[in-house]
């Protein structure tokens, strides 16, 4: 009897061996999932990187570009670098966590409508080259609109205004809201949410889109960056799928591909994370924006836009980013098609000296040729290279040709979005640069 246990047990460890050994599927194989590793890792110079970094970023804060910032660096599938630096604000009372989650501000175009509408052409539901006016009825009716392409749209070559402050339209002359647009308290008609206290009437989006239709378009078509049909996107991707925008982002891209904090109205999720604060705001919210969307526009809007109101940590944005260089593969599951990818990350004019990619910024175009002081991204970034700016002091890069993946945030418009020296000291670039700069020299 002990012998015929002795038997027994023998076999259950070795089917225990047997599990562990078991071949791991393809999601657990995976190699083009982010991980953290170190710079030597792949080839890079960690004393260089970190005593450069350090050094610019404290450049940074001492000279009020921001009080704070993050920087997160991906090579080859590893996270190579990830720190924070600073306070919250200049009280210096609050440390930047690494899970912070921040206002993404622009990024919000290429991390949230973009994503979406590469899908939905990916899947034959947008064409690049019909007129948007096939998708988006009412400019049918507008001669300088109804012929406009997607595909010029996306790459800013359509010749739309670049801006239309909406805000003007919910103000008095002598600053006070109009209680025609903005109540204090919500109800059945003031239901869009835009800061504490603070209500838009919910028909307020049709007054947006119906200025969007009027505006005018430059009759020469040339390199003109314009927001504006960052705004209607959100509507048209539910039109089109019959899912709510956030949802459909939320399930198609942003849990799947493990990303927890990425979404809008952070304010309305009781995160553990702490969210980092914006500008001290004298014209709109009268008070200090924290939770709550910058963008006056994408406030007005219920905080959920194409153009602005994403949140997310350096880590989710990273993943994102990840996703986009493996040509729209993470983790194993495919978001999106190859080919949607490599079509959009492609400059689209550049017989118009326009930069651009779809939605996508791009490298100027003799980048390589600048010096550091005057290109954008660096200099050594490839042509391949992709990514998009936002107003906050956020700026997201990947590069497929050289594996680099490149989160930089901070909240540079604390506390005013007159603090410009994130921009005269060139921070984001020479930053992206080192990067560049670190490698070590081979072994023989």
């Amino acid at each position: 009897m002990k012998k015929i246990l002795f038997i027994l047990f023998g076999l259950f460890l070795c089917s225990l061996a047997a599990q562990e050994e078991r071949t791991p599927t393809l999601f657990e194989t995976s190699t083009d999932k982010l991980t953290y590793g170190k710079p030597a890792e792949v080839g890079l110079d960690s004393v260089y990187i970190y005593s450069k970094v350090d050094s610019i970023m404290l450049l940074g804060i001492q000279k009020e570009a921001f009080p704070g910032a993050q920087l997160l660096v991906a090579k080859n599938n590893k996270i190579i670098f990830h720190k924070a630096y600073g306070y919250h604000t200049y009280d210096s009372i609050q440390s930047v966590g690494l899970d912070d989650i921040y206002d993404l501000a622009s990024v919000t175009k290429i991390a949230a409508a973009l994503p979406a509408i590469m899908k939905l052409h990916g899947e034959g539901k947008l064409d690049l080259d019909k007129p948007f006016s096939t998708y988006w009825k009412p400019w049918q009716k507008y001669e300088d609109k109804k012929k406009l392409t997607l595909r010029e749209i996306l790459a800013h070559q359509a010749g739309l205004n670049s801006y239309i402050v909406f805000l003007n339209k919910v103000t008095r002359k002598n600053g006070k809201l109009k209680r025609r647009w903005v109540r204090s308290t919500p109800n059945s008609k003031y239901s869009e949410q835009a800061f504490e206290n603070l209500y838009i009437k919910d028909r307020f989006k049709k007054k947006v889109y119906r200025e969007i239709s009027k505006s005018k378009v430059s009759e020469e078509k040339k390199y003109k960056y314009s927001g504006l049909t960052f705004l209607l996107y959100p509507k048209l991707i539910e039109d089109l799928t019959g899912v709510s925008y956030s949802e459909y982002l939320r399930t198609n891209f942003y849990d799947p591909i493990g990303n927890e904090t990425m979404g809008f109205l952070p304010k309305k999720k009781h995160f553990q994370n702490k969210i980092v604060p914006t500008e001290i705001d004298t014209l709109f919210r009268h008070s200090l924006t924290k939770d709550w969307v910058h963008d006056e526009n994408a406030a007005l809007m219920g905080g959920i836009s194409g153009n602005a109101g994403l949140f997310a940590s350096a880590e989710d944005v990273a993943r994102l980013m990840q996703m986009y260089m493996n040509y729209g593969v993470y983790n194993g599951k495919r978001y999106l098609s190859e080919n949607t990818v490599k079509e959009f990350i492609q400059v689209q004019y550049p017989q118009n000296d326009n930069r651009r990619g779809l939605g996508f910024d791009k490298p100027l175009l003799n980048n390589s040729k600048l010096t550091l002081k005057d290109a954008y991204p660096a200099p050594q970034a490839s042509d391949e290279s992709f990514g998009h700016a936002g107003f906050t002091g956020t700026f997201v890069w990947a590069d497929p040709k050289n594996q680099l993946v490149f989160i930089f945030l901070s909240n540079r418009v604390y506390p005013s979005r007159e603090h410009r020296t994130l921009y005269t000291l060139n921070i984001r670039t020479a930053l992206h640069a080192l990067f560049y700069e670190a490698e070590l020299p081979l072994k023989n």
